[in-house]
């Protein structure tokens, strides 16, 4: 048997998904459960903000063999994190206008019950990034809803396209280029292929979404450890 066709066995990736989450500061692993089958990760458990929530997920996601994660981890505020939807509001806002590298004006806040939706269309896919991740880390979120969208604009020819992204996905340190394929369709770009880890398939559609003239990047990317 290759290397190529190995396959982790679920009670080795839920040890090693256990030592990622008490390896990251973010969360404390005695709250959260963890369960893998057939290489699916569902993580229970309730956590006192949504960044931890969200922490868990990406801990979960950065060890060897996990295809897919389930977050079933629930958000619970103590009384002294809760506000009201009104107060969430403006600090969202202000969140956006401190740390987010996005026009506010493009940008919808609604806040219902604790949970967060961002609406609005941007010019860049890194600024619908900046904008959740900027929202993500404020206390007393529940959830947040990412549904901003990317402008079309012109942009290079799509051969043109298609090379220049290859080529910043070579220049990227965090990304094995030669086993990533890009599609350009219009102002719609499609990744596949198979990388080492999840960390890479994001930081594949990254370079991706700075591409000049792409409204949506579809990523198709396979992760597989264990690959050559």
């Amino acid at each position: 048997m290759t290397t190529g066709t190995v396959k982790r066995v679920d009670a080795d990736i839920q040890l090693d998904v256990l030592a990622e989450l008490a390896w990251d500061r973010r969360v404390q692993p005695n709250e959260i459960g963890v369960v893998v089958t057939d290489g699916v990760v569902t993580l229970t458990g309730w956590v006192d903000s949504y960044l931890k929530r969200w922490a868990a997920a990406e801990a979960a996601h950065r060890v060897p063999g996990v295809t897919a994660v389930a977050n079933d981890i629930e958000v619970r505020l103590p009384s002294y994190l809760q506000r009201t939807d009104a107060e969430l509001a403006e600090e969202v806002v202000q969140a956006l206008q401190r740390d987010a590298v996005v026009p506010l004006e493009d940008v919808k806040v609604t806040v219902s019950h604790g949970k967060v939706t961002l609406r609005g269309q941007l010019d860049w896919g890194h600024q619908k990034d900046d904008a959740e991740r900027a929202v993500r880390r404020l206390a007393g979120i529940r959830a947040v809803s990412n549904e901003l969208t990317i402008k079309a604009h012109s942009g290079p020819a799509p051969d043109e396209l298609k090379k220049q992204i290859e080529d910043a996905l070579l220049r990227s340190a965090a990304t094995d280029a030669e086993r990533i394929t890009v599609e350009v369709r219009g102002d719609h770009l499609t990744l596949m292929g198979t990388v080492h880890s999840f960390a890479e398939k994001r930081a594949a559609e990254r370079v991706a979404w700075s591409a000049p003239g792409i409204a949506t990047v579809e990523n198709l990317i396979s992760v597989n450890s264990f690959i050559d």
